[in-house]
């Protein structure tokens, strides 16, 4: 499933929309330090960004910063009229405690979809900025047209922003959801019978061809460099020969994911 390929059609998509209305549409960017994986994540948002004509402000922040002034400097962009919305780069420092900072962006600035009101409508299957990753994953779904209804998918990993919020678009899709994680005690028990299996652990080559079942659809969230090398949570070359469909790393998810951030942007703009 090509992340990239899917990524451009809707980045176009968004392009025209700001073009044909003429709307001053703002991604708004606040980075704390000069960590290297981060800033490569941010120079995509911003060619992404710049892509489809939307304006895009960035404000790098030293890790010193203390809590109290990095507060101040959220709710700058909460006030900005410029900036339709922003996200938090992680990591963050150990100081700053990233939950207590999603709550107190606007949710309807909330274009990376962690806020608990964002979060509690996609249950509900309200209308929402949904999580960017997990609303990307499902996009490929339905471009690719693989069904989720009554089909047995496993996501392996409940981090907050990828892992919990996907099963619950997924079970809003009538898919059947297990969530296994570190403490899952036999993985492969929960993935040899699931039609569908989504990584998101950041482990190299966790999921091996003998975990699964011939005719399964793999997506790989994972991201991790190795001897220069970008690496998922999937042995690719052995998983592709029995899988129906797999994301690639790189080019599956990661494009998908500043896709969607860049769509959920214009949606907080309407």
């Amino acid at each position: 499933m090509d992340g990239k390929k899917l990524s451009v059609k809707i980045l176009n998509s968004v392009r025209r929309d700001i073009a044909a209305k003429k709307k001053k549409v703002g991604l708004g960017v606040i980075l704390v330090g000069k960590h290297p994986a981060s800033l490569a994540y941010v120079r995509q948002k911003r060619l992404a960004a710049e892509k489809v004509g939307m304006q895009f402000f960035e404000k790098n922040l030293p890790s010193s910063i203390s809590k109290k002034q990095f507060l101040k400097e959220v709710e700058k962009m909460n006030r900005d009229s410029k900036i339709s919305g922003f996200i938090i780069q992680l990591p963050l420092p150990k100081k700053i405690d990233s939950q207590e900072i999603f709550e107190l962006i606007s949710p309807a600035k909330d274009v990376d979809g962690f806020h608990p009101l964002n979060i509690g409508r996609g249950l509900l299957g309200l209308p929402s900025l949904p999580p960017a990753t997990p609303a990307g994953i499902l996009r490929l779904f339905d471009f690719y047209k693989i069904p989720l209804k009554g089909k047995e998918v496993v996501v392996i990993g409940h981090s907050n922003i990828v892992g919990k919020p996907l099963a619950m678009l997924l079970l809003n899709r009538n898919a059947t959801v297990t969530v296994c994680h570190e403490f899952t005690r036999d993985l492969k028990k929960f993935t040899k019978t699931a039609d569908v299996v989504i990584s998101a652990t950041g482990v190299p080559k966790l999921v091996r061809a003998s975990m699964l079942k011939k005719g399964c659809v793999v997506v790989d969230c994972g991201c991790k460099k190795i001897g220069g090398k970008l690496v998922g949570d999937v042995d690719f070359a052995s998983v592709k020969k029995i899988a129906k469909a797999i994301t690639p790393v790189p080019g599956g998810v990661g494009p998908m994911t500043v896709a969607t951030l860049i769509e959920n942007t214009l949606k907080a703009t309407c």
